[in-house]
């Protein structure tokens, strides 16, 4: 993607940045959403305590999955002036789904700073199964 095909981020409204996502997270390749990310680009991990500071280390990322990467599928988006909050499902093929927050801070139109909350999913309490339904993910 060419530095002038470049879409301005912030200027989506919701529909247009759920498509989006949707498109991006179908391909999860080394330089996928490489121009979208700003240069000065933060993505933090909370859970792990690691942060992936540049683009260029966010593509290397990326790259070190190689064949490995994630399904992505996802569930909901909140689009904000300057602030996207992405709820996202990741399916490593190895029956686990991993759900995630992931809150995207826009700047100049690119994304800045990539916030990601992960929770693995875990059974609830017995004492509170009669007053809750089973979710599909």
């Amino acid at each position: 993607m060419d530095e002038q095909r470049v879409p301005d981020l912030e200027q989506m409204d919701e529909r247009e940045a759920y498509s989006f996502l949707e498109q991006m997270m179908s391909d999860l390749s080394a330089d996928s959403g490489y121009e979208l990310r700003h240069d000065d680009f933060v993505m933090e991990m909370p859970q792990s305590g690691k942060r992936v500071r540049s683009r260029e280390r966010m593509r290397d990322l990326q790259a070190a999955f190689g064949g490995d990467a994630p399904a992505m599928r996802l569930r909901r988006l909140s689009v904000r002036e300057g602030l996207w909050v992405a709820e996202i499902v990741s399916d490593y093929g190895d029956g686990r789904l991993f759900y995630y927050v992931s809150v995207v801070e826009l700047k100049d139109g690119k994304m800045w700073r990539d916030t990601r909350y992960y929770a693995e999913p875990f059974e609830a309490p017995e004492w509170r199964a009669h007053l809750a339904e089973r979710m599909e993910a």
